[in-house]
């Protein structure tokens, strides 16, 4: 695997794990006076989490 795959895959698995501590533990993120619904982060966990399987899925071919 591409060192720059590597770290791609490594990035995006652990955006992924924030969120889902986000989801999971019920943090509030207020940014500048707006409250960020925990809908937002379980689409901020499935997305990156996908990303980073199929980049990995891609560079073992």
């Amino acid at each position: 695997m591409k060192p720059f795959t590597t770290l791609t895959c490594v990035l995006l698995a652990l955006i992924s794990v924030l969120q889902l501590s986000r989801v999971l533990l019920a943090w509030d993120v207020v940014v500048n006076g707006v409250a960020i619904p925990l809908w937002a982060s379980v689409l901020a966990t499935i997305i990156p989490a996908v990303l980073s399987v199929m980049t990995w899925r891609e560079s073992r071919r």
